[in-house]
């Protein structure tokens, strides 16, 4: 095989990167089901016509198609790997309605596709921790108020930098539109969701171009997108600028009790920051945001919103609400700049050595009762001189060296006959063990991501 040539935006870590994810898949999933929300996978296809059906994402959707396919044949070319669990989640509602209890809470932990210009911290195939619930008809909008409170235990029980929840609600900034005069708000809201790449100047060009702007209506739109503040403030902020809309009221009233009840349980939390809008169209409500502090220039790694018209069929709707946590996003911003590492690049925890081959099995034996009582252990893949096994355990970053003994002439480490002996290679400290008495301190059991 030719040496090969490595794809952008399909990210594979090494083993210690894989360890540091692993763990933060686990916190994720933890945090999840303490609040109540139960485990779902779906399939990784769906069908085009409801990938394509909600929001700009036709040029990011990898289509599949099987390679010896004949010409002018159908069927997998209607499909195409999901962009996000969210379409997925609503399809799978649909589906097992008569089967789900509601208010459904689910968590879901897949991979995604999307093919966009990978860069650092963005991937063309990426995992997402998603978290939704969604009711039968109504949802009440206490749930909206939850979500953030979710992720902030979530996250903040990492050994990561601080996050911050920009929350923001559709209705807001729609019924803000409609009162100026806009008539198309859905391309007003994709334009001023663009603010932070392009800036405020090719924005109010897009406002014109997109959604029929005047120069005064762009400057209002810029105007509502400069307001912020992580308390009700901003209700006031909105208000002044004098603008009057029944949709725009009801936004408000729903913003600020989400930011009231962060505040009340999760100091710094959250923040009201009228520019966020989320790009996708399913978006109705409550939209939410998140900055990873110190990383701020790289966007968000933490997103979602309501949606009320997503999961419908005939007369029954299914509305809900929704946020994701961008796990490889996160991972990647994090191992690019070295901000996290591991105790230990294997889980290995244990090398038991091997005094000659005829005596491996004693070496197995030990190794065997070890890990019955939880401790991670592999046996030395030689019987070569003791000095050469504990290098080969130093170089796998394996923190103690079993010795076998036997009573006669096994020996320790020095070579000395008599009871098992285990070694912590990186302090020299030897003492005698039996495998079914010797506990390695806590620290040293596990990988201890910081």
């Amino acid at each position: 095989m030719s040496k090969p040539t490595p794809i952008s935006g399909f990210p594979e870590w090494l083993p210690p990167q894989r360890m540091i994810e692993q763990y933060v898949i686990g916190r994720i999933r933890d945090t999840f089901e303490l609040y109540g929300f139960a485990p779902v996978e779906t399939r990784s296809v769906e069908p085009l016509d409801q990938l394509l059906r909600k929001g700009e994402t036709s040029k990011e959707v990898y289509v599949l198609r099987r390679l010896q396919a004949e010409e002018g044949e159908t069927g997998d070319d209607s499909l195409g790997l999901h962009f996000d669990l969210t379409v997925p989640f609503a399809r799978y509602v649909l589906e097992n309605a008569g089967k789900l209890q509601f208010p459904f809470r689910r968590y879901q932990i897949q991979k995604a596709w999307r093919g966009e210009r990978p860069q650092v911290g963005r991937y063309r195939e990426f995992l997402q921790a998603d978290i939704d619930i969604v009711d039968r008809d109504t949802l009440p909008g206490h749930y909206e108020a939850e979500l953030p409170l979710v992720v902030g235990d979530a996250l903040g029980g990492l050994p990561i930098p601080p996050v911050r929840i920009q929350v923001n609600n559709r209705k807001v900034c729609e019924g803000f539109y409609r009162g100026i005069g806009l008539a198309d708000p859905a391309a007003a809201l994709r334009a001023v969701d663009k603010l932070d790449k392009i800036g405020p100047d090719r924005v109010a060009e897009l406002l014109a171009q997109t959604a029929g702007a005047t120069p005064a209506q762009a400057k209002a739109c810029l105007a509502l997108a400069e307001i912020s503040a992580p308390d009700p403030s901003f209700a006031d902020a909105v208000r002044a600028l004098g603008v009057r809309h029944d949709l725009l009221d009801e936004g408000l009233d729903e913003l600020v009790r989400v930011v009231e009840t962060a505040s009340r349980h999760a100091p710094g939390l959250c923040v009201a920051d009228l520019r966020i809008a989320r790009g996708l169209d399913y978006y109705t409500g409550t939209v939410y945001e998140t900055q990873l502090l110190g990383y701020e220039q790289f966007g968000s790694i933490c997103s979602g919103g309501r949606y009320d018209n997503l999961v419908s069929s005939g007369s029954a709707a299914f509305p809900g609400v929704g946020i994701s946590i961008g796990v490889s996003r996160l991972l990647g911003l994090l191992f690019n700049a070295d901000g996290l590492t591991v105790s230990r690049p294997v889980p290995t925890c244990v090398l038991v050595a091997v005094v000659d081959e005829q005596r491996r099995e004693a070496s197995d034996r030990i190794a065997a009762v070890l890990r019955r009582r939880g401790i991670a252990t592999e046996v030395s893949p030689s019987a070569a001189k003791f000095g050469k096994q504990i290098r080969y355990a130093q170089r796998r970053g394996i923190p103690y060296v079993w010795f076998p003994g036997s009573g006669d002439d096994a020996g320790g480490a020095d070579g000395a006959g008599g009871a098992d002996e285990v070694k912590d290679i990186r302090s020299g400290e030897q003492v005698a063990a039996t495998a079914d008495g010797w506990t390695p301190p806590a620290a040293d059991l596990r990988p201890v991501v910081g």
